[in-house]
């Protein structure tokens, strides 16, 4: 099995920046075969919406609220997933899932919460 592990959401002003990051531990086997990973996020009494991917060849994908503003990446080791956000706005308010596909099978992280203050 693999585990998703988030960090670094928080309490931000509008404007500002955060960088959640996304570590997946457990089968060497399956994080070796991570088709792609992203983030997803959920406001109060909505669904959960798609942000960002990236797959294991490098190639990124954004909603358009997000473009230009927010930055997809992975580390070397290619198990750990980060998101830059940049000119934070409180629309961007939610609970952030990192989320991965690996040999046709679904992992979620627990979340992390950003909160963008105006």
């Amino acid at each position: 099995q693999v585990q998703l592990v988030e960090s670094g959401g928080g309490l931000v002003q509008a404007g500002g920046s955060l960088r959640l990051s996304c570590a997946a531990s457990g089968s060497i086997f399956r994080i070796n075969r991570i088709n792609y990973m992203g983030w997803y996020r959920q406001a109060p009494g909505k669904e959960r919406d798609l942000v960002a991917t990236i797959t294991s060849d490098g190639t990124t994908n954004y909603v358009d609220s997000v473009k230009g503003r927010f930055t997809i990446s992975r580390a070397d080791a290619k198990n750990t997933v980060y998101l830059q956000m940049n000119s934070l706005k409180p629309e961007d308010t939610a609970v952030y899932y990192c989320h991965a596909v690996i040999l046709g099978g679904d992992y979620w992280g627990q979340g992390t919460q950003v909160t963008v203050s105006s």
